[in-house]
């Protein structure tokens, strides 16, 4: 198939290289003529494994191509995704601008039927919105489906190419539509997953829901933990248990520094807003949000209780991006704990794999941010563990009791024993344990 994938983002160049893997001819289109150079180049604008191999051979064998001329890209395919941004307003919704301003260049180019996909991260009615800005500027017959992404960051090629599930949102009776969808995603689903059917409302919905139940898991593990360290329970045994039951499963069931992302605290907020907007208090949600917040800082006020106060010591933090395998920092855990540090008098050293680019331009100069896993422990009082990168499992121990001024380790994902610490001679502190 000709398929044109509208915004080079993260989802859209994930969506457009795994398409193209596929056999198809796709072509990736953005106005943003440095982007499009850069890709030309060979150079990714993000950090995700895998992209950066399978973008340059599908670009080499001319399956994946790249363009600045939505007009020309959206004539020559048969299949359009949008895939730009829809950045949170200030009261919590999206903000479809750029959803809106795609749709009506896709009506004024479009000289067949055409099949315009909402791959973007949308509010229910969005279909419908879409379809007003398209037919708002051609007579041409087409159609507007909803099909959201479910990617996670540091998976994304696995989970595009080995989906759970495809959901794919029509207009009623719209079976051409349906069944241009089914033959795309045929290749993807033939060990079994499904493609879900449904109207566009539900598909659009579907999104926010699966991240917002997430999220509140996560919370409320945290407060779990919290609760754990209050009675004398560890939370990975009450964990254990609770996963144990096939009704709860095992997933997201670790308690940490909280949810940060792209996607859960956008996708929490957007719920609650358009919830809002239909008179509707979504309490749990709400509830969720609220504790992931207080979450994010607690383990400081931990280091302050231990210390009698942080003026005048410096902590090393392993991990900035919110996740492994990601270079974002967009909502991240880290970003909330390095503003409540300095503004307790600390310094920050900080080391990440990936994230280190995005951090400086967070905060400059504000933090000392290193190259090395151990140039980060120089001197410090304290080191924080925030993000559960693989290269901090098994690190050397001995080398970083040497290192730290003292022996103190916050342990923000419980990656270690807390037995094992306690015998090497480490003061640990860690979640619900």
């Amino acid at each position: 198939m000709k398929i044109a994938v509208i915004g080079t983002g993260y989802v859209g160049l994930v969506v457009g290289v795994c398409l193209a893997e596929n056999g198809n001819e796709v072509v990736c289109v953005d106005k943003d003529e440095a982007k499009v150079a850069t890709l030309e180049a060979g150079r990714m604008p993000m950090y995700e494994p895998g992209l950066e191999e399978m973008v340059r051979r599908n670009h080499g064998l001319d399956r994946l191509k790249y363009s600045t001329d939505l007009h020309a890209a959206v004539r020559a395919s048969e299949i359009v995704f949008i895939a730009v941004g829809t950045p949170q307003d200030e009261d919590g919704s999206a903000d479809l601008h750029h959803v809106l301003d795609v749709a009506r260049g896709v009506g004024r180019a479009i000289d067949k039927y055409t099949v315009v996909v909402d791959k973007s991260t949308v509010p229910v009615g969005t279909a419908q919105t879409v379809r007003a800005a398209v037919a708002g500027e051609t007579s041409q017959s087409f159609s507007v489906v909803s099909n959201p992404e479910f990617l996670k960051q540091g998976a994304a090629i696995e989970d595009f190419m080995k989906p759970d599930r495809v959901v794919i949102g029509i207009e009623p009776g719209d079976d051409r539509a349906g069944q241009v969808m089914r033959e795309l995603y045929a290749p993807f689903t033939r060990t079994g997953a499904p493609i879900m059917m449904m109207d566009t409302a539900s598909a659009e919905l579907c999104k926010y829901a699966s991240n917002s139940l997430l999220a509140a898991r996560i919370s409320f593990m945290n407060e779990i933990a919290n609760v754990c360290e209050l009675v004398g329970a560890d939370v990975d045994h009450v964990r254990k248990a609770m996963g144990g039951d096939r009704r709860i499963g095992s997933s997201f069931l670790f308690p940490g520094v909280g949810y940060g992302g792209s996607c859960f605290p956008k996708d929490v907020k957007a719920l609650l807003k358009s919830s809002a907007d239909k008179g509707y208090d979504f309490q749990t949600l709400r509830a969720a949000e609220a504790v992931n917040q207080i979450q994010k800082t607690r383990i400081v006020r931990k280091m302050e209780s231990h210390f009698g106060g942080l003026q005048g010591r410096t902590t090393a933090l392993w991990g900035l991006a919110f996740k492994p395998r990601t270079d974002d920092m967009r909502e991240a855990p880290a970003i909330a704990i390095i503003e409540s540090l300095l503004a307790k008098g600390a310094a920050v050293r900080a080391y990440d794999p990936e994230a280190a680019p995005a951090a400086r331009r967070l905060f400059g100069d504000r933090i000392t941010l290193c190259e090395k896993t151990y140039d980060a422990l120089a001197g410090v009082d304290a080191l924080v563990i925030v993000t559960e990168w693989n290269e901090f499992r098994e690190p050397d121990f001995r080398r970083m009791r040497q290192l730290m001024r003292t022996p103190v380790v916050f342990d923000g994902r419980n990656i270690y024993s807390p037995e094992h610490m306690r015998a090497l001679g480490f003061t640990y502190f860690s979640i619900g344990r």
